[in-house]
């Protein structure tokens, strides 16, 4: 038992978070060269840079509010004077239900003991940025008091891998699958990568999760494995993940999430629609998310990366980026001591045929919303975009 808890090799010594500095992390987010969002249709602008819910187990009851307005009216203002007011109440009603489980934020050095040349060095260089970025927002908007949930519920969407003591919070829409085959094959489950199927990777329950062990399983792991985070420019994320469940056959996501929508957000619906659920448009789909009522509840495709991996309660040792997937996974990888003929697969796990969704794509699909509800949009991922230094779109 004691191999188990060995510490990872990845890490070297544990410190406390050195205090941030005193600038505001919404006036440091810099833009990052190389990606481009052309969010509004008429005004194009460059920027730089709970627990998988297999069908049986999503929650379709409405969301419910944790408290009124009034009692997030007391709360202490985050930024006094600030220009986001929306944001901050977001900040609030995300981060007031943390109260049943104390995680303290530590940072553990990564060990580059495997890295033997200079060619990692852009790569190692994004990744102590984003940590710390990351870091400084967390420290900046939580007090201590607020960094409490319920630790298994933290812990629902990480899977483990305990030969190379990696922890991998899963992302729907940010490379998820392909990741979860990278585990399967270090964990010996498979020889490759490219015969591990759709339905294995996400039902075949090859892959244990963190909210399996015991509290002593969960908190040993926590302190001393690798803890992995990928993530995507919110916007991509939410168009792909449109894209995936409702324009394509769904036997699950038609008639539980699209009867729903349909029934409530659709003007004379006909009958043939109510009854299937397919054809929802992107429209629709943003009245949904953005109703306070839903008809039907929120599911891990478009959830906020905030409310899945919980990242100002569980101090991720290495986040990745989409944007950015290629270089970090052949870091990562590299870091781990992973087998040198293992590489991250870069095939579409399903729509193969379909273009990826990207910045051009994602300005096509808002075109259909009116200025208020792009800017609704923006606000519902805002912690994403904050945590993750991703640039506001222009909306």
């Amino acid at each position: 038992m004691s191999a188990t808890y060995q510490q990872s090799p990845l890490m070297s010594d544990v410190r406390q978070v050195s205090q941030p500095s005193q600038a505001s992390p919404i006036s440091a987010v810099q833009e990052v060269p190389g990606r481009a969002l052309l969010f509004s249709p008429w005004a194009p602008r460059d920027s730089r840079d709970f627990k998988y819910q297999h069908p049986e187990d999503l929650t379709t009851a409405p969301k419910k509010q944790n408290a009124s307005a009034s009692q997030y009216k007391r709360k202490t203002a985050i930024t006094e004077g600030s220009q986001f007011s929306e944001q901050q109440k977001m900040t609030r009603l995300v981060f007031n239900p943390f109260k049943k489980a104390y995680l303290p934020l530590l940072v553990r050095p990564l060990n580059k003991s495997l890295i033997k040349d200079d060619r990692w060095k852009d790569a190692d260089e994004a990744q102590e940025k984003r940590r710390s970025f990351l870091i400084n927002f967390c420290k900046k908007y939580n007090s201590e008091n607020r960094l409490r949930t319920h630790l298994v519920r933290t812990v629902s969407r990480i899977y483990v891998e305990d030969r190379h003591k990696i922890l991998y919070c899963e992302v729907p829409k940010a490379g998820c699958s392909n990741w979860k085959r990278i585990l399967m094959v270090l964990n010996g489950l498979a020889s490759s990568t490219y015969n591990i199927s759709h339905n294995a990777v996400h039902y075949g329950k090859h892959l244990k999760k963190l909210d399996s062990y015991d509290l002593r399983g969960i908190y040993t792991r926590l302190n001393t494995y690798t803890k992995i985070i990928f993530v995507r420019d919110p916007m991509e994320r939410l168009v792909s993940a449109f894209r995936d469940k409702f324009e394509h056959p769904n036997s699950y996501y038609h008639p539980v999430f699209g009867k729903a929508i349909i029934k409530k957000y659709r003007v004379n619906a006909d009958e043939e629609a109510l009854k299937t659920g397919s054809g929802v448009k992107f429209k629709e789909f943003i009245q949904y998310l953005l109703d306070s009522h839903r008809p039907v509840g929120m599911d891990i495709h478009w959830e906020q990366i905030c409310k899945l991996c919980y990242p100002c309660l569980i101090n991720y040792d290495f986040i990745g980026k989409f944007e950015t997937l290629e270089e970090d996974a052949s870091y990562l990888l590299q870091l781990i001591g992973a087998p040198a003929e293992l590489k991250f697969p870069h095939f579409k796990d399903r729509h193969s045929s379909d273009e990826r969704t990207n910045a051009e794509v994602v300005r096509q699909y808002f075109k259909e919303l009116s200025s208020r509800e792009r800017q609704l949009t923006y606000e519902f991922y805002y912690l994403d975009y904050i945590m993750f230094n991703y640039t506001a779109p222009f909306v």
